[in-house]
């Protein structure tokens, strides 16, 4: 009976992980919590996973990465990374790809992909080269990178730890090093060759549609003799309730008015920026009170202390499932929301009642310092005039040490990666790399929760005997069967499963199952559990698929077929080399 419970509580799963009616970590927890409820497993089992080796060094090498990049070490190369990119397409797509691949190895890839952005967009506006040609090589060349290494993806710690878990030897630093360069150099190829002529060369969605028509939306009104809203609070104005306008600024006295909120009161002769639909700009400029100034402010765009900014939403911000209503984000962070790009459709009306998701693009009006508190909590990726930053070599050098010490006493065996990670993060914090608050939100904590929810599936699997039915099953029906062609079956269902579900909640059920399959088959285990680490990390075919792949959906105006069209191939490529590659250095 329990065995049959375990297995719907994973349907529901794959039903919500599929269907994103929650995000992601939510799903990871509802699941983690129905196991519990149900009496499957038990309350200290359940919340195991927060306490899970894996859920641990992640942290840790959340903290570890935070402390290379405050330094300014990645950044304070862009001016040479641009200069060199600049000089032509083929250049800055080997260029870009060739070092988000390098970085990805040692630091989490979507921080890789959340600098490597702005950058392309700036070689991008100044050569006019199509973000399309360059976003996604960059994501997928982070994604190849990332398997180089056992800190260069979450899901490559998951399933070492749960190896360890399970009384086998957990994988070493670069125990799987050369295989992930053998389908990192074949990924590349691919890149280089096919990126150029595959991806669309499509209109730089930076300076076309997506301003242009928020453009439309901005107007500016003045509050004449008579106005039903003079002496009114903003929130109980017509301009809110009847216009279902947005405040951005009020002018008052020759003096510009920005920290305004729903109480403050209106005044006769107040200047009103305003973002309002073009339907009820008209009906507003037939209603007596309002004096329509011009449809577009000559200098809408900057202001003596504000202006428009491109952002993102990264993965792991607290923004992501909220909506502006919810966060109260105009009162709290003192900026607006002109509009929001989700995936291909631009959304200029009810912003405050849209619920954000990873991957959003925003148009932002706000001041300098308030983009610099939302991107420096990691709420934001600011694409918008991008400017290169300084090494802070006082602190460069301590950190660069630090995470080579944390890296080689992993690699060497000398102590398991999370002593390592956790010592290395103290050393940050006590040479004041890093401040103890900037350590905290260093960590994703999206990542740990989700992670922490998926391993309750796997433990549920085990417990309930389901992981042993399946891989039984599997034994019976793979007998006989070279063992390269189990490899290859095994891979082929997990890449296809993450572009469903995500790479972790793969790897959580995958994991169990296939030791309990090795050991059917009489086989190593280890070529099978290299195999499931690649195969979800390594997943191009949808914008879901892997964070960084949603990072670039929006900035890269792409559309889900082009993931499609341009990933597919590249999936192929790597699940065909990957069946001959992992058997040559993993044998069975």
């Amino acid at each position: 009976m329990e065995l049959y419970l375990t297995l719907a509580i994973i349907r529901i799963g794959i039903f919500l992980f599929a269907k994103e009616y929650f995000s992601i970590d939510t799903t990871s927890i509802l699941i983690m919590s129905l196991f519990i409820v149900t009496g499957i497993l038990e309350p200290e089992e359940g919340f195991s996973g927060f306490n899970h080796p894996a859920t641990l060094t992640l942290g840790c090498i959340f903290v570890v990465s935070a402390g290379i990049l405050k330094t300014g070490l990645v950044e304070g190369m862009s001016a040479q990374i641009i200069r060199i990119a600049k000089i032509h397409f083929l250049l800055a797509l080997v260029c870009f790809c060739l070092l988000s691949a390098l970085f990805s190895a040692f630091i989490n890839d979507s921080a890789v992909v959340a600098l490597m952005l702005p950058m392309a967009l700036a070689v991008c506006r100044e050569t006019g080269i199509s973000p399309a040609k360059l976003l996604l090589p960059i994501s997928f060349s982070a994604l190849l990178g990332g398997t180089c290494t056992l800190i260069g993806t979450s899901t490559n710690i998951l399933v070492s730890s749960y190896a360890e878990k399970s009384g086998l030897l957990p994988f070493g630093m670069f125990e799987f090093s050369l295989p992930a360069l053998c389908l990192l150099a074949i990924g590349l190829l691919y890149l280089f060759l096919a990126g150029p002529f595959i991806l669309p060369d499509r209109e730089n969605i930076n300076e076309g549609p997506f301003i242009r028509v928020a453009e439309k939306y901005i107007a500016e009104v003045k509050l004449e003799a008579g106005s039903p809203d003079v002496n009114k609070s903003i929130s109980s104005s017509r301009l809110i309730k009847i216009f279902q306008v947005q405040v951005l600024a009020i002018t008052r006295a020759h003096q510009q008015i920005f920290e305004i909120n729903g109480d403050t009161i209106l005044k006769q002769g107040d200047r009103l920026k305003i973002q309002i639909s073009p339907s009820e700009l008209l009906r507003l400029q037939q209603s007596q009170g309002y004096k329509l100034i011009g449809h577009r402010p000559k200098h809408y765009v900057e202001t003596e202390n504000r202006q428009i900014y491109e952002v993102i939403i990264p993965f792991g911000s607290e923004l992501s499932g909220t909506s502006l209503r919810q966060l109260n984000f105009r009162h709290v962070y003192h900026a607006s929301v002109l509009a929001i790009r989700h995936r291909h459709e631009i959304i200029l009306q009810h912003l405050s009642d849209v619920i954000l998701k990873d991957g959003d693009m925003l148009l932002l009006y706000a001041a300098k310092k308030e983009l610099f508190n939302l991107t420096s909590r990691k709420m934001l990726v600011s694409h918008s005039k991008y400017k290169t930053r300084k090494i802070d070599y006082k602190r460069a050098i301590p950190a660069l040490l630090i995470a080579i010490g944390v890296v080689t006493t992993a690699a060497l065996g000398i102590t398991s990666i999370l002593i390592s990670g956790m010592m290395g993060s103290l050393l940050l914090v006590t040479t004041s790399i890093l401040k103890p608050k900037e350590a905290y939100q260093a960590i994703e904590w999206k990542v740990i929760f989700m992670m922490a929810g998926v391993l309750s599936m796997g433990k549920a699997l085990e417990k309930t005997g389901g992981s042993a039915l399946i891989s039984e099953y599997l034994s019976l029906n793979l007998e006989g069967l070279d063992p390269r062609v189990t490899l290859s079956l095994i891979f082929l269902v997990s890449f296809l499963s993450t572009n469903i579900l995500s790479s972790k909640a793969t790897a959580a059920l995958m994991s169990p199952i296939v030791i309990s399959l090795a050991e059917a088959l009489g086989i190593s285990e280890r070529p099978l559990l290299v195999g499931v680490m690649f195969a979800c990390s390594l997943t191009f075919m949808t914008p879901m698929s892997y964070p960084t792949n949603t990072m670039v959906y929006s900035p890269g105006n792409y559309r889900f077929r082009d993931y499609l069209q341009f990933g597919t191939p590249l999936n192929v490529l790597i699940w065909i080399a990957a069946s001959f590659i992992i058997p040559r250095f993993f044998p069975f």
